[in-house]
Parts: C-alpha cells; structure tokens; sequence
C-alpha cells in the first residue's frame, strides 16, 4: 500500500466557531479558510454565523460583515462592485467566482469559502497573483504598432471592433486561470486561459502591427499547447467569457500561417 505524506501546512484543520446573538433567528453560516503563514501553523476553517437580517444578498456582503462585525482579523480582497474589477475572486461553495456577485441565496446549506486553488496563499483568502501578472506582462497586452496613427487614435469599423466582444470584458480575477488542471500541473510555463485571452485579445485587434510575433511568441510546446480542452475555464468565468475558444481560435491561426 503506498503511503503519501501531505506537504507541511497543507491540512485544513477545524477553527473557531462565532456565534450569532440570543435571539437571532436567520442565521447563515459562513465555513471560512483561515492561514497566516507567519505563524506556521495548519490552516483552519473558521465558521461564522451571520445574521441575514442585517446582510446584503451577497458573499461579499456577509464577508464584510464578519470583518467589521465579527472578526477584524479575516483577510480578503475587495475594491468596487457587481463584478468589474476581478479583486474578490475566491472559490465559493466549490466554484472560483466573484464573491460580489454570488448570490447567497443560491447556496445549500453553509457557504464554504476559500481561497482561488493551487496558488501561494499570503493569508487567508488572499491568494498571491505574482505568477500570472509577470505572465500577462510577458504577452505585452497593448497595442504595437510601428506605422504613425493617422490622426489622434487609431480607427476601428464596427466589424473590427466587433472581434473583441467576449474578450476585452475580462477582468482578470483569475477563476479561470485557478481552474484549469493543465495550469495546476505546468503553471510555470503553461500561461493558462486568462493569459491566453488576454493574448487573442490582441492578436485579433486590427490596430495592432505585431500578430506574428505574438504569434512566434507563443510557438512553445507549453505556453498554448499545454491546454487540453478539459473546459473548467469556460465554465466558471464569472463574466460568461469563453477562453477555451480564445484558445482554439489562436491554435487555428498558428496553423493557418504555416
């Protein structure tokens, strides 16, 4: 019988329960992931009862509401609003989502709550991101072009415009990145399906000069070929984006230039 011994820090361990108040009578509890590695010790899930007479409709809204009710040390992302700009991201009841737009009324049950899968966790819900910034900053996600504009701004028709519909609205919360087992198993030098969007995005922008060489740039056995269709990425997107597709459609282009 083989025998695996889990990497140290790696069990989840059983944590604190909040109580709600006497007397409270809707009661929803929140199952949180706990960690602060400078303590060096297990992960915990701490579990949180909250009264929803007093909370807003969503999982962000309770998060907030433990944090200033509750217990000021829980940590977490969080900026604007109705899932614009990707900070909140966290897995929730199973799913990498944006916790301003998870509706808690849609979950059975206790809401589990951890931290976006497989990435370095700084505490608590606070995953660290440095890999797939430096990712999207090797795909130079702007416009190169060598040709002078021809006036004050470059110039799209609506059909040029038109091609970057399903991909300019990524936010880059990483629910799709932090899905994918093929990033799971090569994220050093897979660039996953929020860079690989990203990269189309740009490919496929008429303003830009440069589609060949970041075209050649992506000619590597891992950087787009590691991606196995397995559709994670797709599915859980919270703005209903399709990378799989920005994928396919970059593969088709490689081909088609040979």
């Amino acid at each position: 019988m083989v025998e695996f011994t889990l990497p140290r820090n790696s069990k989840v361990v059983k944590g604190q329960t909040y109580k709600a108040p006497d007397g409270t009578t809707n009661i929803k509890k929140f199952k949180v992931y706990r960690y602060d590695p400078d303590q060096g010790k297990n992960p915990q899930l701490d579990t949180y009862e909250v009264d929803m007479d007093s909370c807003g409709p969503m999982v962000l809204d309770a998060l907030i509401k433990i944090k200033n009710e509750i217990d000021s040390t829980l940590t977490f992302r969080r900026s604007c609003r109705e899932g614009v700009c990707g900070s909140c991201a966290m897995n929730v009841d199973g799913t990498n989502t944006l916790a301003c737009i998870k509706d808690i009324d849609e979950i059975k049950g206790a809401v589990l709550i951890y931290p976006l899968p497989h990435m370095p966790v700084i505490k608590d819900l606070v995953p660290d991101l440095s890999t797939p910034y430096a990712q999207y900053t090797s795909i130079k996600p702007w416009v190169q072009a060598d040709t002078p504009a021809p006036g004050s701004e470059r110039l799209q028709s609506p059909e040029e415009r038109a091609k970057l519909d399903g991909l300019w609205e990524c936010v880059l919360c990483f629910c799709c990145q932090t899905s994918c087992p093929s990033y799971w198993w090569n994220g050093d030098r897979y660039l996953g399906p929020a860079i690989l969007l990203q990269a189309y995005r740009w490919i496929v922008d008429s303003r830009d000069e440069n589609t060949g060489g970041r075209l050649d740039a992506l000619e590597d056995p891992f950087k787009l070929y590691r991606c196995h269709t397995i559709m994670n990425c797709t599915n859980t997107c919270p703005k209903s984006l399709n990378p799989a597709l920005a994928i396919a459609e970059t593969k088709k282009l490689m081909v088609e230039r040979m």
